[in-house]
């Protein structure tokens, strides 16, 4: 097996006494598509800076394509290409000047520029936009072009930090379809995302929760940690069903999606009888009750509230 193209041991970064990113070990593989997922707060994007080479390590290690990031961050640096939440396009610039810009920055060199440019804005889609100036743009192509600028330099590792929050479902799918390509192609990314469709797209996806990695695995693995069988119902008076069910014997954990209520039991066999009584009996209407499959966001959500409690 080739060797891992990224590797942390014990990596911290402290922000004056607040420890942002606490003993993270992590391994990622070559060619490798990697979510990162957690609440607000949880050291995704100073996780994400670190391994740009963009923060100064406060303790532990890590390995980039074989170079210390310590002592070799600029090696480092022409491997990764870094996408922010708020990417520093130029407002005023076109896409083609935008490009540009970024491939001055990150000296590409003069004989390839031409065609390497020709190449992204088709591989974004922008070729008929190139003279559009980037505040004209939509926030989905905005990010498509942010994420052009990033591959000027044609990198081995792309870190990209929510890269499509703020856009509409279209765009955050045409966004993705981009990243899959570049997956296809080899290139090795690492995703921090807040949506779970996102994360069940890559292989492995960790969660982090106060600077930490918690939990690593595939996302068909992950659901299956947490604990007892899982139900969902939609009642008609949300409030009353969950209270009475909160207090009833053998519910784990409920979850709220919306109006519906999904219901960790003990065990769905010895209970399921016993909540559609309890349900009856007080009075509360229902619709839908029946067994589910427990999901990535379940899981991460009852872990989280674990840790929380």
């Amino acid at each position: 097996m080739a060797a891992p193209i990224i590797t942390t041991q014990g990596l911290g970064k402290t922000f004056k006494r607040q420890k942002a990113v606490d003993g993270l070990s992590l391994t990622i593989q070559t060619g490798e598509l990697f979510g990162l997922v957690g609440p607000d707060g949880a050291g995704k994007t100073t996780t994400l800076r670190l391994l740009a080479g963009l923060l100064d390590i406060s303790e532990g290690s890590a390995t980039i394509a074989g170079h210390d990031l310590a002592r070799q961050s600029e090696a480092v640096k022409p491997l990764v290409g870094y996408m922010a939440q708020r990417f520093s396009l130029y407002a005023d610039l076109s896409v083609r000047e935008n490009l540009s810009f970024f491939a001055d920055l990150y000296d590409v060199p003069e004989g390839v520029r031409a065609e390497r440019t020709q190449r992204l804005l088709r591989f974004a889609q922008l070729t008929e936009f190139q003279e559009r100036r980037a505040a004209h743009l939509s926030g989905g192509m905005q990010k498509k072009l942010a994420l052009a600028c990033t591959l000027i330099h044609q990198p081995d590792i792309l870190l990209l930090d929510e890269p499509t929050t703020g856009v509409d479902p279209i765009s955050r799918r045409e966004f993705w379809r981009l990243l899959t390509d570049l997956h296809l192609g080899g290139t090795t990314i690492v995703v921090s995302t807040p949506y779970m469709d996102e994360a069940e797209r890559c292989q492995r996806v960790g969660l982090m929760y106060a600077g930490r990695l918690v939990l690593c695995d595939t996302p068909e693995a992950i659901p299956k940690q947490v604990s007892g069988d899982l139900i969902e119902l939609l009642p008609d008076n949300w409030r009353r069903a969950h209270e009475l069910l909160q207090a009833m014997p053998g519910v784990l954990e409920i979850q709220s999606y919306g109006d519906v209520l999904r219901v960790f039991l003990d065990s769905a066999d010895k209970r399921l009888a016993s909540v559609e009584q309890g349900l009856q009996k007080a009075g509360i209407g229902y619709h839908g009750l029946r067994r589910a499959e427990p999901r990535m966001e379940e899981a991460f959500i009852s872990l989280i509230q674990k840790m929380e409690d």
